[in-house]
């Protein structure tokens, strides 16, 4: 409740102007009942037709007060809600974008996902039906109540003696329903991640005939969400009917008693008993809207509680300060003797240790799983070495700023995404950025020639994730968005597997000629991407097995010559 209570706190004054109206408006509904009980054995008597239709006008007025007041309330609670929501989804959305790769991978993409979008509903919900009948249900329980121990206590004491056990009811019920609806919710999260991952991947399941296998996988999915939402619906469910029936022998004992004193105790109270039945319909309105609302509530406080998880992360790659001067030499990239391990069992990079120069060319090489991706992403500070340090231009990495740390780099990561705009948005990527950069970069990643070829050129609409150009069209706008804004440090992680040999050498030789400042590195599977490399870095396990040039490695790095022998049986083409 603490999310709901903080993001409600500066709508407090239209909260406020609703609750009034809400007041306002029940208060009007409470009193016709007892107006009609006035009319029956107090009007009606006396035969006084023109009193009768005064008394019923008054009645239509409070009526129509009633109507007014609650449409306004509702029309400022819908608001309320929906600028609370708004703004939690917006403080959601910029703290998963701000989570550490480690944070991401804790709480997983499709939780994060769910989170954002059921979760948030969830939320929202809540706070609106706690305005519109969390508001006006407890005014008229109470008020009518209040008003019954008015017109007759001894009827009242009857509903008095009810309450209590409905409100143990709804209490033990809704206890239940807080951790099986957080159950259900995680259930979404799980449902969400096969969905999500079967929208990434239907080429692949459609050309290998997998429909009905991925179809059980959701089916399974699907049936754990569907046990765990039946398990809340059936406990959630029991409100209903047992404070249904504690409220019908609450309405026998007055109907029984109302008669007896009439019948018996020779009491003219008609009016009276028809207000009463009234009034218990009231109270029963509002005792089955005040369980809607812890039902509610149940999902409300689960959702909220998954939410501030996330936003009540705390940092875990904060700024180091350091008043140690940048450590001279010159190099531009260093990496001191770094060991790094995802879940603290074994180290998956291992006394890591090399320098590289300004405009130098550093190619990592190595096999699937062997740390290369890893080693990328401790030099962008993705992930914090667990020893050693890795510097940029001297500085310990930790001790710079993230948004001006990465404003140093350009990258194209193994997996990267291209999303629904123009090829131009999509190189320029939000960045402040001309359209004759954008080209440059574009002719610099090869990539110039077939955007040319379309009809609308640099305008022509991509799909989501780019499904509507190749493979290497793809790798090259990717390139293209990496290199426009001249980065110091440009990172290409097997960036180029989809380009044929002569598209990737001409890429190569370009790089070199238009950004000649800039210094890059360049993971690769392939022997002809890292050859022409200043230096060159293979990886075994986490380990570097051998570090020089390609003539250097060829002569004492058996790994790297067994790489190339079996690549090109050799021969290097350019």
């Amino acid at each position: 409740m603490e999310l709901m209570v903080r993001y409600l706190r500066p709508h407090g004054r239209r909260m406020l102007g609703g609750l009034a109206f809400k007041i306002v408006g029940a208060l009007l509904g409470l009193i016709i009942p007892y107006m009609l009980s006035y009319i029956f054995d107090k009007v009606v008597p006396r035969e006084n037709i023109g009193e009768i239709f005064l008394w019923g006008g008054v009645m239509l007025l409070c009526a129509a007060g009633d109507l007014t007041f609650n449409v306004i309330a509702n029309r400022m609670a819908a608001k309320v809600a929906m600028l609370s929501s708004e703004n939690i989804r917006n403080d959601l959305f910029k703290k998963i974008l701000y989570l550490s790769s480690e944070q991401t991978d804790k709480f997983t993409v499709p939780s994060l996902e769910s989170r954002l979008t059921s979760d948030t509903y969830n939320v929202h919900s809540f706070i609106g039906s706690i305005q519109r009948i969390g508001v006006r249900a407890p005014i008229l329980l109470i008020g009518g109540v209040i008003m019954t121990i008015i017109l007759d206590v001894r009827l009242a004491l009857i509903m008095i003696a009810i309450l209590p056990f409905i409100a143990i009811s709804v209490y033990a019920v809704s206890r239940r329903g807080i951790p099986l609806y957080t159950n259900t919710q995680k259930s979404v999260d799980g449902m969400v991640r096969i969905v999500r991952e079967d929208a990434q991947g239907i080429r692949v399941i459609k050309a290998l005939s997998k429909k009905d296998y991925e179809k059980e996988r959701f089916n399974k999915a699907n049936l754990l969400l569907s046990e765990n939402e039946q398990r809340a619906g059936i406990v959630m469910a029991r409100t209903n009917p047992s404070v249904t029936l504690l409220l019908n022998i609450g309405l026998v004992g007055v109907i029984l008693l109302g008669a007896y004193f009439v019948s018996v105790g020779g009491e003219e109270q008609l009016g009276k008993i028809m207000a009463f039945m009234q009034y218990f319909t009231i109270i029963s309105m509002g005792m089955m809207n005040v369980t809607r609302i812890f039902v509610m509530y149940t999902k409300g406080a689960a959702s909220a509680s998954r939410i501030d998880e996330v936003l009540q992360a705390e940092p875990d790659l904060a700024v180091i300060e350091s008043d140690e001067a940048p450590k001279a030499g010159g190099a531009h990239i260093e990496f001191e003797d770094v060991s790094f391990s995802y879940k603290g069992v074994a180290d998956n990079l291992s006394n890591i240790s090399f320098t590289l120069g300004h405009g130098e060319t550093l190619g990592i090489i190595g096999a699937t799983g062997s740390g290369k991706t890893t080693l990328i992403r401790l030099l962008m500070r993705l992930y914090d070495a667990d020893s050693g340090v890795v510097r940029i231009d001297g500085r310990d990495v930790r001790t710079i700023d993230p948004s001006k740390l990465h404003s140093m780099f350009g990258v194209v990561f193994q997996h990267d995404f291209l999303y629904a705009d123009t090829i131009a948005e999509n190189i320029r990527f939000g960045r402040d950025i001309g359209a004759e950069e954008i080209e440059a970069a574009a002719k610099t990643a090869q990539a110039h020639a077939f955007i040319s070829d379309f009809a609308d050129g640099y305008s022509h609409e991509l799909a989501t994730g780019g499904t509507n150009v190749s493979g290497g069209q793809k790798q090259r706008l990717l390139l293209a968005r990496a290199m426009a804004a001249k980065p110091s440090i440009l990172v290409l992680d097997d960036s180029s597997s989809a380009l044929d040999y002569k598209t990737d050498a001409a890429l190569r030789q370009a790089i070199k000629q238009d950004l000649p400042n800039t210094t890059t590195v360049v993971v690769a599977q392939r022997v002809s991407s890292v050859r022409s490399c200043d230096k060159i870095i293979v990886i075994d396990n986490g380990k570097i097995t051998g570090i020089g040039d390609h003539d250097h490695l060829m002569a004492t790095c058996e790994e790297y010559a067994e790489i190339s022998r079996s690549q090109m049986g050799g021969a290097i083409l350019e």
